[in-house]
């Protein structure tokens, strides 16, 4: 073969390789312009999340906070009120309190929100549209009157916004005849992180609840654990990572029930128990979620 065919043979040999290479590129440029998005939000701020699950014995009692925003659900039994107020105050450096949640008016919810009043810069106060006649409700009545606050009703579907934080109220009730199932329900969302808030409700709000959107990733298990609430579709529908249950030391109604352990152990969700490990602390960047657990004397 002379010069000029193997040249010409190299010059074809060059050509369709550069034919190949922008072909591959191109391609690449395509998928790349093509491509399908991440759904999960790019998190790119410099807070984090706070979660505390205080230990008040047979009571619940939970602090949200990010930044200098403070969200307060229920406050314990009333013999823990000031024990809480020492807490938030001395041992967290909080002094004012963004939005404060009364969850519905049993004494275990809302026994030492009076104190919480009188002794913090109170934002919003939200409590269910009931009402009782114990001495605990009316003292919170005489305390919110005192300090000239006024009482926020939520609605359902209502979003309540602080900072990064986005709060959905999911349910309220106003039957005064069952104030377990009046509960306010809420649930947090912190970028891709979620959270929901139960209160007391049981089977019942459950099931009213099935359509709303109410999967997340940490669960606050609904009355303590008892067996009257988590049913299977709610649980399902949740489907948390993890579950926290506030409860007391062998308290008389025997909660957590047995039912409910064996139905969020068998769906391998990670169970943390005021009861046996004291006060239970999240903390979340917006994707991730630490939990970690202090021991406090918060129980009055």
């Amino acid at each position: 073969m002379n010069s000029k065919k193997i040249n010409k043979t190299l010059n074809t040999i060059l050509a369709l390789l550069i034919i190949l290479i922008i072909g591959i590129y191109g391609q690449q440029k395509l998928e790349e312009s093509y491509s399908v998005p991440n759904i999960k939000e790019e998190v790119n701020n410099n807070s984090k999340l706070e979660i505390y699950f205080f230990d008040v014995g047979q009571a619940d009692s939970i602090l949200i906070k990010e930044k200098e925003n403070t969200v307060l659900i229920d406050a314990g039994n009333n013999e823990d009120g000031k024990n809480l107020v020492n807490y938030i105050r001395e041992d967290l450096n909080i002094s004012n309190i963004d939005i404060l949640v009364g969850t519905h008016p049993h004494e275990d919810h809302i026994g030492g929100i009076d104190d919480i009043i009188d002794s913090f810069d109170i934002g919003k106060i939200y409590l269910p549209n009931v009402t009782t006649t114990t001495k605990t409700f009316e003292s919170v009545l005489d305390s919110i009157e005192n300090k000239k606050y006024r009482i926020t009703i939520p609605k359902v579907d209502e979003t309540i916004k602080l900072e990064n934080m986005n709060f959905r109220v999911i349910y309220t009730g106003e039957d005064e005849s069952d104030l377990n199932n009046s509960s306010i329900v809420l649930k947090l969302t912190y970028f891709n992180t979620s959270y929901l808030f139960t209160g007391d409700i049981e089977e019942e709000v459950e099931k009213i609840i099935l359509n709303k959107d109410i999967a997340s990733d940490v669960l606050k298990v609904g009355h303590h654990g008892s067996k009257y609430s988590t049913s299977d579709k709610f649980l399902n529908l949740v489907n948390p990572k993890h579950a926290i249950i506030e409860v007391g030391k062998n308290n008389s109604y025997k909660h957590p029930h047995e039912e409910t352990l064996t139905k969020l152990k068998n769906k391998d969700i990670e169970v943390y128990r005021t009861d046996e490990l004291g006060t239970i602390k999240l903390i979340s960047d917006g994707t991730n979620i630490n939990i970690d657990y202090i021991k406090t004397n918060l129980d009055g």
